[in-house]
């Protein structure tokens, strides 16, 4: 452990992390409340990034519908509140159950398939549910929904957004604990293995498709857990959540830090946000009206990572100890 402090990878992940941790108390030191929004949103983002980096990075499955978990952890705690239900005990439990479900649905459908096809697969899952969710006129359809926190009482309240931002934190901690061990036990060994060669491993005995099925189910789940912290954090539910977009940000996030590598989907949606707040102010700086087209500034910058640091931007922080 102390060796991984003295390499730049590993210094960097700890200041990295010790500022997360305190990141409300340098909020409310410097009075900026804003920033415990924005750092708030960037660690419900990691975790989902994390969550897709298990099957695309470890597993080199490219699901182009991976926000629909979002969705559906945000609809199941949404639809509940609706109807009455607000404690957390029930709605994420119902939530994560839903996610885990639907993701080992579509996992036994879509894996059956390689390449592009798998692609336009997940990516059709993702957007008959979106269309399914814009039609629920009940929970305000497009509109989208306000709902309530869930409610924890006598152990934790939501409204209050300290608290909140560290229990996202704890949850974004067991997320990266929980990938660390997914990715070196052996059960990660034969994704990785599949990864490079399905057939091989097939020819060893393995069972390739009930592991990438197991992988693809427990990426869903912790898909839904981002989704039940998000509707949570903006009290706010909407078919955006699942849109194809949010997907592909979801894949840019973990190609931008670094595929396969554990704190990769960290660095990727921090460097995301951070673009996304700083390039408009930047741009309209330069001329009133261009920080709405930011996106044509970080389009060439992703491309740019992707042809000289293929590695994302783990492997600009050196080699690995």
């Amino acid at each position: 452990m102390i060796a991984a402090l003295r390499t730049p990878r590993g210094l960097i992940t700890a200041l990295i992390l010790l500022a997360l941790a305190v990141l409300p108390l340098l909020t409310q030191a410097f009075d900026q409340r804003y920033l415990l929004s924005i750092g708030t949103r960037i660690v419900i983002w990691s975790i989902a990034a994390v969550s897709l980096n298990m099957i695309l990075g470890y597993g080199g499955l490219v699901s182009f519908g991976h926000a629909v978990f979002f969705g559906i952890g945000g609809y199941a705690v949404g639809i509940l509140s609706a109807h009455g239900v607000s404690s957390g005990w029930i709605q994420w439990p119902v939530a994560l159950i839903a996610a885990t479900l639907w993701a080992a649905l579509i996992g036994a459908l879509s894996l059956r398939t390689r390449g592009l096809y798998f692609i336009m697969i997940t990516l059709a899952f993702a957007q008959l549910v979106y269309y399914v969710g814009g039609g629920l006129e009940a929970y305000g359809a497009d509109d989208g929904l306000n709902i309530s926190r869930s409610r924890f009482p006598g152990l934790i309240d939501l409204r209050d957004k300290a608290s909140f931002y560290w229990l996202c934190f704890v949850a974004l901690c067991g997320t990266l604990w929980f990938c660390s061990r997914f990715a070196n036990s052996r059960f990660g060994y034969v994704i990785r293995g599949a990864k490079s060669n399905d057939l091989r491993m097939t020819a060893l005995g393995f069972p390739v498709f009930r592991y990438r099925l197991v992988a693809f189910t427990l990426s869903g789940t912790f898909g839904g857990l981002a989704g039940i912290l998000l509707a949570n954090e903006g009290a706010y539910i909407s078919p955006a959540m699942m849109s194809w977009v949010k997907s592909g940000d979801l894949i840019v996030i973990v190609v931008l830090g670094g595929m396969g590598t554990l704190f990769g989907p960290l660095y990727g949606t921090i460097a995301f946000f951070v673009l996304e707040e700083s390039l408009p102010h930047l741009l309209d700086l330069m001329r009133k009206g261009w920080g709405e087209y930011w996106q044509i500034v970080f389009g060439p910058l992703l491309i740019l990572v992707a042809l000289y640091a293929r590695g994302g931007i783990d492997s600009l922080l050196g080699r690995r100890s």
